[in-house]
């Protein structure tokens, strides 16, 4: 049992220590994809702020800092899968497949890697939204436990993407997959307005909408210095674990 664990933990460290190499070896990429981000905070967030559309939420660039940083995390967690897809094409993933490593170790291996590089967005819009004069909690518990639950979230985002990219056969109907559900997603959320201001269709989409409890949990840790997440953390784990579960169970239609 206990080496059957050990294997479990040197698969999942295997496939992360692999996604940070690749991340090590392009750091361009990092800086390429913080420039969306910063300019929602910087433009969007500032000029928002001027106009004072939202009048119940304070300070706009505060408000909207947690829902930046999981638009950008989020779609580099949900374009993960193109790897995949990449990987199946060159025959890599099939022999990943039919080795001994568990499946659920590649999958929760690459959700985990996947969340970990999407998540160098915290940093990066937490920096941006402060010079902008972001009121953020800089207690380091809140900032630590918000960038654990980023992790957490982007772990589904990146499962998701995996089911995406096994049930998409090419590149093209995956990125064009991708292209739609991303903005819907960020828009049918929290992330720039209260739900209370959205009309009845969105506003139900948006309290079935995973991105607006990870919005919700980084707004209480990051701006309210609140811990009354807990509700946050049952509906995403739910989430977490269910897409996951789902990308194990079908793993093996990715070489059909």
């Amino acid at each position: 049992m206990y080496e059957r664990l050990q294997a479990i933990v040197l698969s999942i460290l295997a496939m992360i220590e692999m996604e940070l190499r690749r991340l090590r070896h392009d750091p361009l990429e990092i800086i390429t994809r913080a420039i969306q981000p910063v300019l929602w905070v910087s433009v969007f967030g500032v000029v928002m702020a001027r106009v004072r559309a939202f009048q119940g939420v304070g300070d706009y660039i505060t408000f909207i800092t947690p829902g930046v940083i999981l638009q950008s995390s989020t779609f580099i967690a949900l374009a993960y899968g193109i790897s995949l897809v990449f990987e199946r094409d060159l025959g890599i993933l099939k022999k990943l497949v039919t080795s001994p490593i568990p499946r659920s170790s590649i999958v929760i291996g690459r959700a985990l890697a996947g969340g970990i590089r999407a998540s160098t967005q915290y940093i990066i819009v937490l920096a941006s939204a402060i010079a902008v004069g972001a009121k953020i909690i800089v207690n380091p518990v809140n900032l630590l436990s918000g960038y654990i639950f980023l992790i957490y979230g982007c772990m589904g985002f990146t499962s998701l993407s995996m089911i995406l990219a096994i049930t998409m056969k090419t590149r093209e109907r995956f990125m064009g997959i991708i292209g739609a559900i991303t903005m819907p997603l960020f828009f049918a959320s929290n992330a720039l307005y209260p739900i209370d201001v959205m009309p009845g269709i969105i506003k139900h989409l948006a309290i079935i909408n995973p991105l607006t409890y990870i919005v919700d949990m980084l707004r209480k840790l990051l701006v309210y210095n609140s811990c009354e997440i807990l509700n946050d953390i049952v509906i995403l784990t739910v989430f977490v674990v269910g897409v996951t579960g789902i990308a194990i169970k079908i793993l093996n239609r990715i070489v059909e």
